[in-house]
């Protein structure tokens, strides 16, 4: 078959859909898209593929789990006026955001024909961006106090470095610098998650959100078990402004991991933000990094963590790629910690 101009390889497909080429294989594994085959082999969108393509990434970015979205497509809308409803409701809360807006500007121009000399300094708080979350203090040991600056935060920030690096470290200064944010350990495994399943108990709203996760996790092909209950009470809590995780991956399987990495990136710009120390390659998938996600790289030698541009070439990228493991190798590793010197 020869392949004309309309016809789009899977990068091409996936940088013009807005997903990754990760995505669009996960979409053909379900059966939601048949790409065509070239005369060498390779998977090739036409216009109808592309057309089945961007109603699975709209579905998709209503919330809709992979199981919905094939509902939906073979006819199906039960599990699509939920997500309506609530993209509905945050462009309501984007009007009433904007129609706020529009009056304080119409308040602006009646004090400017009134003369008011005040007009300037409130029209830049006004049209200025949004004040950015930034941190910076001195780091611990194992470094020896340099001076860690990080600003423009995102909403997915990744922790990653060799044993010994200093991650865990980095970590806990965040959630003590950070305004508002708090530190989700691998204490919450503790006697199969005990503690969560009393706080999920105790607050039907909290188990409420973390049973929609779980169900929509589990139809991404998420195995349940008392560690992701754990994980999703913290990150379904209210309360933190941000959030530091320490070994995301911890006691789940690979299908739970890929689900919610997923899941978490569904969240968009608008969600609070995550910090995640991982070492696996199901979480950081360093093919499928968007623009809300960020790498932070703590070096084996100790050097101050840096941010890492998520491209082969760039500072620090192949030191990321060489700490990233399969879900199986770090289940073997699973319990190993670096030697640390007593400090007086």
């Amino acid at each position: 078959m020869s392949v004309s101009a309309p016809f789009l390889s899977a990068s091409e497909a996936a940088e013009r859909l807005g997903v990754s080429t990760k995505a669009l294989r996960l979409y053909e594994q379900r059966g939601l898209v048949s790409p065509i085959r070239s005369a060498a082999g390779w998977r090739v969108y036409g216009p109808d593929q592309m057309a089945r393509a961007a109603e699975i990434a709209a579905l998709r970015k209503l919330g809709l789990s992979l199981a919905q979205v094939a509902r939906v497509l073979g006819g199906d809308p039960q599990g699509l006026e939920p997500a309506l409803a609530a993209h509905q409701a945050t462009l309501e809360d984007r009007i009433r955001q904007l129609t706020g807006a529009i009056a304080r500007v119409h308040e602006l121009r009646s004090d400017l024909a009134q003369g008011k000399a005040s007009v300037a300094g409130e029209l830049a708080r006004l049209l200025g961006p949004a004040p950015e979350l930034s941190v910076a203090f001195p780091l611990p040991w194992p470094w020896g106090g340099e001076r860690f600056e990080l600003r423009d935060i995102r909403p997915l920030n990744y922790i990653i470095g060799p044993l010994g690096s200093g991650k865990t470290r980095l970590a806990l200064r965040l959630a003590e610098t950070l305004p508002g944010a708090a530190f989700l350990g691998l204490d919450r495994l503790a006697d199969g998650g005990a503690a969560a399943h009393t706080r999920l108990d105790a607050d039907p709203a909290l188990k409420r959100r973390v049973d929609q996760a779980l169900a929509w996790l589990a139809e991404d092909g998420a195995l349940l078990s008392d560690a992701l209950i754990a994980l999703l009470a913290g990150l379904q809590a209210e309360g933190p402004a941000v959030l530091v995780v320490d070994m995301i991956e911890q006691g789940l399987d690979q299908a739970t991991q890929e689900a919610l990495s997923t899941h978490l990136r569904r969240r968009g710009p608008s969600g609070r933000p995550l910090f995640l120390l991982t070492r696996s390659r199901a979480i950081l998938d360093l093919a499928a990094i968007g623009p809300d996600e960020a790498i932070i790289l703590c070096p084996a030698n100790h050097s101050p963590p840096s941010r890492v541009a998520p491209y082969p070439g760039a500072p620090g990228f192949e030191a990321v790629a060489t700490c990233l493991a399969s879900p199986e190798v770090r289940a073997r590793t699973e319990g190993v910690i670096a030697w640390r010197p007593q400090v007086a």
